[in-house]
């Protein structure tokens, strides 16, 4: 954001909560609600700036939501969610990395997001930091400000795959610090941690008395390889997830969080306030998601995104974008556009307007060579893609 646009944003906020002047706006909103404005017009647009599954949402999951609806009314529910569902989510566990997770510790929420609020909710002070790498997905930082605390972005490269390592947390780790925070896979750039790395970083964490939050919500979605969950060696950290991305439910607005013993009190105190419970409706469909049916269904989905996957990275490369560590997971590929220009929003707003391609701006991620990168979302069928490549190979050497 240049100078101007932030002391605009100041100005307006006058007689707000301070706190919102640490709230950054998410920039890539710009881009697809101006893509929406062209297609509107009648003028087509490739949108790969929208970081959700292309796939529906497998139908015993949707049947399960409209049986629940003809056999009664939608009410409130415990805080922490329908037992049935923990009770689910447990023995997913169990069946997926032979892990057991008492479903007393399973908290259901209002998508990640909400998981991710609240957890920020019972760690954060005002004036704690969290400690997470750069790039990362924004929301996570304005969560943390949220609670009047502070976010430390560590810059990380190709070189770490783009993630956290022990030796980073050690050296960035202050007497404010309270927590770190990592994703795997991750959302810019697709990558994971390797499992005795946040081995690792957990120890340092630990030497330190503070807590560790892994975002899992793209397990499910990984290429070559499985991911391994971090509560498969502690029992102290918070472990995010959510229906939206594997499961294909991102308008359904259902996550989880595992929570560590300690805190699984407060974090249901919390929830009690901020919004009673999560949508009934979605809990009762939601279990359907773990029958063996909706699992092979989303299996699927995951060949076809590595199939997309696979056709975007080539062709990128072939056009001159620079992808030193190709994804393992997600559904985003975190391209150096360096060669093009190094106002990464400007392009993308360029690109949108004179070839109908919308992305994403590394400006949304962090600031660490944020204006030399942008995300691609790839879960598009390869008919799409083959179009949008054919768009952005025409506007940059035209």
């Amino acid at each position: 954001m240049d100078d101007a646009v932030r002391t605009e944003n100041i100005k307006n906020l006058a007689n707000q909560a301070k706190r919102l002047e640490h709230i950054e706006p998410f920039h890539v909103m710009r881009i697809i609600t101006r893509a929406m404005e062209i297609q509107a017009s009648g003028v087509d647009v490739v949108n790969l700036a929208v970081g959700e599954p292309d796939f529906p949402t497998p139908s015993l999951i949707v049947d399960a939501a409209v049986n629940a609806l003809k056999a009664d009314s939608m009410r409130y529910l415990p805080a922490l969610g329908r037992d049935e569902l923990r009770e689910a989510i447990s023995q997913w566990y169990q069946q997926k990395y032979a892990i057991h997770v008492p479903k007393e510790r399973i908290a259901v929420t209002t998508g990640s997001s909400g998981a991710l609020l609240l957890t920020m909710g019972v760690l954060v002070s005002p004036g704690d930091e969290i400690l997470m790498s750069d790039p990362s997905y924004p929301c996570n930082r304005n969560f943390v400000s949220t609670m009047e605390g502070a976010s430390t972005l560590i810059p990380v490269g190709p070189e770490t795959s783009y993630q956290l390592t022990a030796e980073l947390v050690e050296k960035n780790w202050t007497d404010r610090t309270v927590g770190v925070m990592v994703a795997s896979p991750s959302n810019p750039t697709g990558t994971m941690i390797e499992h005795d790395v946040l081995r690792d970083i957990h120890r340092v964490v630990q030497a330190n008395a503070g807590t560790l939050i892994v975002d899992e919500i793209y397990h499910g979605i990984t290429y070559g390889q499985d991911a391994a969950s971090a509560l498969d060696f502690a029992d102290d950290v918070f472990v995010i997830n959510s229906f939206s991305k594997f499961f294909s439910m991102t308008g359904w607005r259902l996550g989880w969080a595992v929570v560590p013993d300690r805190f699984i009190n407060s974090f249901e105190t919390l929830a009690q306030n901020l919004y009673i419970s999560s949508p009934d409706v979605a809990q009762k469909a939601a279990v359907a998601a773990f029958h063996p049916d909706s699992i092979k269904e989303c299996n699927l989905y995951r060949s076809r995104y590595q199939e997309q996957r696979d056709y975007l990275v080539t062709e990128l490369k072939n056009i001159g974008f620079r992808i030193p560590v190709e994804p393992t997971g997600a559904i985003y590929i975190y391209a150096d556009c360096s060669e093009f220009s190094n106002d990464s929003f400007q392009f993308c707003q360029d690109l949108l307007e004179k070839a109908g391609v919308a992305i994403a701006p590394g400006l949304d991620f962090g600031f660490n060579q944020a204006n030399q990168h942008v995300r691609f979302s790839f879960p598009k069928p390869v008919s799409i893609l083959t179009e949008g490549v054919r768009r952005i190979r025409a506007h940059l050497y035209q």
